[in-house]
């Protein structure tokens, strides 16, 4: 199969109609063999009879119903995880993607290698203020924060090759972060195009400005995760030993202090530096500790990933 189209969508009814027919009529004039899934992340209008409609009709369409609302990223790991196809298309359900880019796509990911191509709104139909404002500021921080170098980190519309969608795990809000998810797992190739971008033709967005608040520590998340998910110990190790130090060093001078300059003076215990070294002290043990457990973690992880790899080798052993 030439292409796995994933739809995630909430309460998208008066949309879908349309969308399949564009996407049929695309597929079609270019000769590919396609799935559509249309992943119904909880709606509460006729989304899904209408879903259900368009899969009697034609077997290229499919569909998974969510029975509350999990959000965007569960719905495309879901996806993911039922796709065919040898490159993934994800798109919006709201006619804002057009999929009359969806070959140029193909032909970057099949022709000109690469991993990952993500979409790139660069004229945007969208209110000022409540989208486009907060969008630029957003993408401006990924940009900093991922060293990846796209401008529109959110744009429904992406490419992938399949390997890529089946080696990453999308949770908790991190669809945003997709590329950089596919960079750290090894999938350097990442590109962009330019796409049109429509106005909306029915109903209303489903994100608000809370999103950009989520988003923001979704990338705090994943930039930790990317420089010190695997180490974690060089993370909390050096702010251990920089605040054993601090606790050591105020301590000596408090032992000075009292035996050989003011034997006589307040009591240890009375001074508050003998509080900043035992805080500082006990918040080094703790950022040890945390390190050496993070390190027993990854490294059981590890074991059974190579337990696991042996088994589907040998599984005689």
């Amino acid at each position: 199969m030439n292409l796995s189209i994933v739809i995630p969508l909430l309460n998208e009814d008066e949309s879908l109609n349309e969308l399949y027919h564009w996407i049929a009529q695309v597929m079609q004039s270019n000769g590919f063999s396609y799935e559509i899934l249309f992943i119904d992340d909880g709606s509460t209008d006729h989304s899904w009879e209408v879903i259900t409609q368009l899969s009697q009709k034609d077997p290229n369409v499919k569909g998974i119903r969510f029975l509350k609302n999990f959000g965007k990223s569960q719905a495309l790991h879901a996806g993911f995880a039922r796709t065919s196809g040898e490159v993934v298309i994800t798109m919006d359900a709201d006619l804002q993607d057009n999929p009359e880019e969806i070959p140029e796509l193909y032909n970057m990911i099949t022709e000109e290698g690469y991993d990952l191509v993500s979409g790139w709104k660069k004229k945007r139909y969208d209110p000022l203020i409540g989208k486009n404002l907060p969008s630029k500021l957003f993408n401006f921080a990924a940009r900093k924060t991922s060293k990846v170098k796209l401008h529109d980190f959110n744009c429904g519309l992406k490419a992938y090759k399949s390997d890529v969608v089946k080696n990453i795990e999308v949770t908790g809000e991190m669809h945003r972060y997709i590329p950089v998810l596919a960079k750290n797992a090894g999938f350097h190739n990442i590109g962009e195009k330019v796409v049109q971008h429509q106005a909306r033709k029915y109903g209303t967005t489903k994100f608000g400005m809370e999103r950009f608040v989520r988003g923001f520590l979704d990338l705090i998340t994943i930039s930790f995760l990317s420089r010190f998910g695997k180490r974690p110990m060089h993370l909390f190790g050096a702010w251990g030993a920089i605040m054993l130090m601090i606790g050591f060093l105020f301590a000596l001078y408090l032992g000075i202090d009292k035996l050989f300059l003011n034997p006589t003076g307040r009591l240890i215990t009375e001074r508050p530096q003998f509080y900043l070294a035992l805080t500082a002290m006990i918040l080094g043990s703790q950022f040890f500790v945390a390190g050496f457990l993070g390190e027993l973690i990854l490294r059981n992880k590890k074991e059974q990933k190579n337990y696991l790899i042996k088994e589907v080798i040998n599984p005689k052993e």
